[in-house]
């Protein structure tokens, strides 16, 4: 880990222990671009915290959701209906819940997972912050990533998938973070390009 890593780091947790002291139990959310750090900051962050990480992923659309008019409209391949009625709602009763995460082997959501009250629960990926989201939350980090180092990870993780990403998901993210200019909102912005 680079001493900016450190530093970014260390930047975060300073906040965010700061909020924890201040509010007793707060909700992050971290959204970004595809490869861009996302999920293994969530995780740390999770483990720093010891608190909960819920993922976007767990609410991809379901077949029937996904028709061509949701997905020409910024924002909308995501499942947030079922997102604020099983996640964000239920976290501003500070009391214990369940959610089901969407399952790719069946097409469909799958057997709850139960979240418990902690001092901090983290909601990472891309779409975190669409614009109804936001005032469940209390610090909001947004990760970016230079388009060609993107491109490099993407080969990297998944090379059977670099098409997709090409010419649909990245696509669909640039609109979404474009139309409703989420960098602008969040509390910080890292760019992970040189990071690792």
């Amino acid at each position: 880990m680079g001493m900016r890593e450190i530093e970014i780091k260390q930047q975060v947790l300073v906040r965010i222990q700061a909020l924890v002291k201040q509010k007793g139990t707060i909700v992050a959310a971290i959204d970004g671009r595809c490869a861009s750090g996302k999920s293994q900051f969530g995780e740390w962050l999770k483990q720093a915290m010891e608190g909960n990480l819920i993922p976007m992923d767990d609410f991809f659309l379901r077949p029937e959701q996904r028709t061509k008019k949701r997905y020409a409209t910024p924002g909308e391949n995501v499942d947030h209906e079922r997102f604020l009625m099983e996640v964000l709602y239920p976290l501003q009763k500070r009391e214990a819940f369940a959610y089901r995460p969407f399952d790719c082997s069946i097409m469909d959501v799958g057997a709850a997972v139960e979240v418990k009250p902690l001092a901090v629960t983290i909601v990472e990926g891309s779409y975190a912050m669409r614009k109804e989201f936001q005032p469940y939350y209390d610090y909001k980090i947004f990760m970016t990533v230079h388009p060609e180092k993107q491109m490099q990870r993407i080969q990297q993780r998944n090379p059977a998938k670099v098409q997709d990403f090409k010419e649909k998901w990245i696509p669909y993210e640039e609109k979404y973070f474009t139309t409703f200019a989420v960098a602008k909102d969040c509390d910080i912005i890292i760019d992970t390009t040189d990071l690792f």
